[in-house]
């Protein structure tokens, strides 16, 4: 697999992964909650594996990889 996020991108994503865990688990009662945890877990692996199936799909490459 190709990595394709890399950067600034990846740490933005794990900040804003981090913050919808929390607030998921906080609202944990809501659908919302479960909603952004779930959100946040797979923004987070993105940043972890750094690979984006939708940065893929639109030919998108921050990880300044050359080709």
């Amino acid at each position: 697999m190709k990595q394709n996020v890399g950067g600034i991108d990846r740490v933005l994503r794990f900040g804003l992964g981090i913050v919808l865990l929390v607030v998921g688990y906080r609202n944990r009662d809501r659908t919302a909650g479960t909603l952004a945890f779930i959100a946040g877990s797979d923004i987070c692996a993105t940043a972890i594996i750094k690979r984006c199936p939708v940065n893929a799909l639109v030919g998108l490459d921050t990880s300044g990889a050359d080709r």
